[in-house]
C-alpha cells in the first residue's frame, strides 16, 4: 500500500485518500521504517494541499534523520520543490547540491525520475536553462513510461520558452505530444497542454490556443492544483481580451485572481490585473483602469523582484561552493608550505627569502580572489534594486526609497514634489529608428536630468519611457522651475549629442501642498498633471494645484445620484 500510494498521481484525489485511509487503520501494526514512510506520504498530501509552511518541517526531518538513503533522497527532492515556493530560494540551492552528488548513487527508477524532475525545476526557476534542458533531456533518456517522459518534454519546452524561443522543432513537439497524450489528465500533461498554447500565443495563433486552453480547462479544474488553475484562467482571460470577448476576459481574469488569492506576487496574478486594466480602459473607465494598472505594477514587480531573487540566490550559493573549495585549496597550500618551511629551516637565507615570496604569493592570490567573490555579491545585490538599461532605481527600490523621504520630510515639516517624466512619442523613435537608438534615448535623457538633480532628490525608471523622480525640501515656488530646467535639458539632446532624432517630454508634477504627503495619493495627482501636458501638446510641465482639487471634487460631485455603480477600486 505504501509503494502504491507514492505512485499515485497526487491529483487523483479518490485513491490516493482510500490508500491512505488504510494505512491510517494498520498504522499501529506498521515497523519504524514503514511509520516513517507513511509520514512523508502525509507530508506530500499537506503540501500538495497548498500548505507549505506545514508541511515542510516534517519532510525536512525526514530528509536530514532517516537512515534509509532512498527515503532521504525522496524527501530532499520535496523539500527542494516546497522552499522553492516558500520563496527560500539560497536554501533550495544548498540542499540541491547534496541532492546531485547522491543522484548517480540512486539507481531505483522511480528515484532517479523524482531527482532529475526537481533538478530540471529548479535550474529553470534560476533563469539557467541550458542547465534545466541538460537535465530534461537527461530525464527524457533514462524514462520508460509516458508519464516520466511527458515530465521532461514538459520541462524541456517549459526552458525554451523561458528562454524566448519562439517555435519548436517539429519532431520534438510530436514526440512530447506523444507522450503527454499516452500520460493522460496528469499535472504533467495538463501543463504541457497549456504551454503549447502559450508557444501558439507567442506566434499569435488565438484561434489554436483558445481551443487548447477550452479543452484543458475542466481537466485542471478537476486536478484541482491552484497554480495551475490561476494560470490557464489568466491565459485564458487573455486570449479572450485579444480576441475581444471583454466579458469573459473580466471573467475569467476574477477567476485567476480568486484561485491565487494566496499568491499575490505571481505571474498569473500579475497578467489577470493586466486583462482588467485593458478591459477598463477599452470601456471607458479612466478610474478603473489606473487602480488595476497600479494593481498589475506591483504584482508584477513583486513577481519580477521573486524571479531576481532566484538568480541572485543561485549566484550567491555557487560563490559559497567556490569560496569554500578556495578555502580547501588554501588549507591544503598551507599545509604544503609548513612542510617546505621545516626543509628550507636547513638552507641560506638566501632559500629562506624564496620560501616567504612564495607564501605572500599565495596569500596575496588568496586576498585576490576573496575580494573578487566579494564584489560579485555586492554586484549581484546592486543588480536586484537597478533598472539594467539607466542604472536608475528600479521602480519598487524608487517607491520604497520616496516612500522614505516623503516621511522625513512630513516630519521635519518640509514641502516635497514628485515629479513624472514621459519621453513624448517614444514608440515613434523605436519603430523608426530601432531599439538601439531608442534604449540610447533613454540614456542620454536620463544623464541629462542628472545634471540637474541634487544628492537628496530620488531618481528612478518606472518602466517603459517612465520615469519619476521625488524632490525632498522642494517648494511650491521652486519646482516649475527646477522641471523647466529638466525639460529643457531633454529638449537639447539632438542638438548637444548629434542624434538627429526629435527629443521631448511631459511632466506631472504633484506636490505635498494639495496632495498631502501618502505617495499613493502623490502618485495619482502627477499622473493626473501628466495626462493633462500630453494632452495640451506635450513638451510642457503641469503642476498639480488647487484648480485640478475643485474640478476632480466637481466630477465627483457630479457622480452623486447618478445610477451607475462606483467603479471597483
Amino acid at each position: 500500500m505504501l509503494s502504491q500510494a507514492e505512485d499515485v498521481e497526487p491529483s487523483n484525489h479518490a485513491e490516493f485518500n482510500e490508500l491512505m485511509r488504510r494505512l491510517d487503520q494498520v498504522a499501529m501494526r506498521l515497523s519504524p521504517r514503514q511509520k516513517l514512510h507513511l509520514r512523508y506520504l502525509q507530508a506530500r498530501r499537506v503540501a500538495f494541499a497548498g500548505n507549505y509552511a506545514a508541511a515542510l518541517p516534517s519532510l525536512t526531518a525526514i530528509a536530514d534523520q532517516t537512515v534509509d538513503p532512498v527515503l532521504a533522497f525522496r524527501a530532499s527532492a520535496n523539500v527542494i520543490d516546497l522552499l522553492v515556493a516558500e520563496s527560500r530560494y539560497e536554501e533550495a540551492f544548498v540542499r540541491l547540491n547534496p541532492l546531485l552528488e547522491q543522484l548517480p548513487k540512486m539507481k531505483e527508477y522511480d528515484v532517479r525520475i523524482q531527482g532529475l524532475t526537481a533538478t530540471a525545476q529548479l535550474y529553470s526557476e534560476a533563469g539557467q536553462y541550458d542547465t534545466s534542458i541538460r537535465y530534461a533531456d537527461e530525464l527524457i533518456k533514462e524514462s520508460t513510461d509516458a508519464q516520466s517522459a511527458c515530465k521532461g518534454w514538459f520541462l524541456k519546452f517549459d526552458a525554451l520558452f523561458q528562454s524566448g524561443t519562439v517555435q519548436l522543432p517539429a519532431d520534438q513537439l510530436r514526440k512530447g505530444t506523444e507522450a503527454c497524450e499516452k500520460a493522460g489528465d496528469t499535472l504533467f500533461a495538463l501543463s504541457f497542454q497549456h504551454l503549447l498554447a502559450s508557444f501558439d500565443m507567442r506566434q499569435g495563433r488565438l484561434g489554436s490556443a483558445f481551443r487548447l486552453l477550452q479543452a484543458n480547462y475542466p481537466k485542471v479544474l478537476r486536478a484541482g492544483f491552484p497554480p495551475q488553475i490561476s494560470e490557464l484562467e489568466a491565459t485564458l482571460a487573455e486570449v479572450y481580451w485579444k480576441g475581444g470577448d471583454l466579458a469573459l476576459a473580466t471573467k475569467f481574469a476574477h477567476r485567476a485572481l480568486a484561485s491565487n488569492a494566496d499568491r499575490p506576487y505571481s505571474e498569473s496574478t500579475a497578467n489577470a490585473y493586466q486583462v482588467l486594466s485593458e478591459v477598463d480602459k477599452k470601456t471607458g473607465d479612466s478610474e478603473g483602469a489606473l487602480a488595476n494598472l497600479e494593481k498589475y505594477v506591483i504584482a508584477h514587480d513583486g513577481y519580477e523582484s521573486r524571479r531576481s531573487a532566484k538568480v541572485l540566490a543561485y549566484q550567491i550559493v555557487r560563490q559559497q561552493v567556490l569560496a569554500k573549495k578556495l578555502q580547501i585549496d588554501r588549507l591544503d597550500k598551507q599545509n604544503r608550505v609548513l612542510q617546505l618551511q621545516r626543509a628550507l629551516d636547513k638552507k641560506a637565507i638566501e632559500t629562506t627569502r624564496l620560501y616567504l615570496i612564495l607564501l605572500l604569493t599565495v596569500l596575496a592570490f588568496i586576498a585576490f580572489v576573496a575580494v573578487r567573490i566579494k564584489r560579485s555579491q555586492l554586484r549581484f545585490m546592486r543588480m536586484a534594486r537597478r533598472d539594467g538599461l539607466t542604472g536608475l532605481f528600479n521602480r519598487q527600490h524608487f517607491l520604497d526609497e520616496a516612500q522614505r523621504q516623503l516621511q522625513y520630510c512630513r516630519k521635519s515639516a518640509r514641502d516635497a514634489c514628485l515629479v513624472l517624466i514621459d519621453l513624448d512619442h517614444f514608440k515613434n523613435i523605436n519603430d523608426t529608428h530601432g531599439h538601439v537608438v531608442g534604449d540610447e534615448v533613454l540614456k542620454r535623457a536620463v544623464v541629462a536630468c542628472q545634471a540637474h538633480l541634487r544628492s537628496t532628490d530620488v531618481f528612478g525608471r518606472l518602466g517603459g519611457e517612465e520615469f519619476g523622480i521625488l524632490l525632498p525640501e522642494c517648494s511650491l515656488e521652486r519646482v516649475s522651475e527646477r522641471v523647466e530646467q529638466l525639460r529643457l535639458a531633454i529638449a537639447e539632446i539632438p542638438a548637444a549629442d548629434a542624434l538627429c532624432v526629435p527629443v521631448s517630454a511631459s511632466f506631472g508634477v504633484a506636490t505635498t501642498v494639495f496632495s498631502g504627503y501618502e505617495l499613493r495619493q502623490l502618485l495619482i495627482h502627477a499622473d493626473d498633471a501628466l495626462y493633462q501636458a500630453k494632452n495640451s501638446g506635450r513638451n510642457r510641465a503641469v503642476v498639480f494645484d488647487d484648480a485640478d482639487l475643485l474640478r476632480q471634487a466637481g466630477m465627483r460631485k457630479s457622480r452623486v445620484g447618478t445610477p451607475m455603480a462606483e467603479p471597483t477600486a
